[in-house]
């Protein structure tokens, strides 16, 4: 998994291209603990080259969406690929998360 981080406005994007499982998870809440952190933070998280994600890698995700509800913050994924979204769709991440 590759993550680049850039700022876009008052927005903080990570572009993540690969896989997000339970070697690579870690690295993702590595990088997106900083910006979390932050009172009413916004974070954006461009999934266009993400091919898969494991339970490892969800778990990180609902961390950082308790942060952003804890620090009036804003967590929003974009160009999420219909695999993802299904498994979205079946473990009610949909519910939680966002999804442009």
């Amino acid at each position: 998994m590759q993550i680049v981080q850039r700022n876009e406005e008052d927005r903080t994007i990570f572009d993540i291209t690969g896989r997000i499982d339970t070697n690579t998870s870690p690295d993702l809440q590595k990088v997106t603990e900083e910006c979390c952190n932050k009172q009413a933070f916004s974070m954006v998280l461009n999934f266009a080259d993400v091919e898969f994600i494991s339970s490892a890698g969800l778990r990180v995700l609902l961390l950082i969406q308790k942060k952003a509800n804890a620090m009036s913050g804003v967590f929003t994924l974009r160009n999420v690929s219909e695999t993802i979204q299904e498994v979205f769709q079946m473990t009610g991440f949909a519910d939680i998360l966002t999804v442009e």
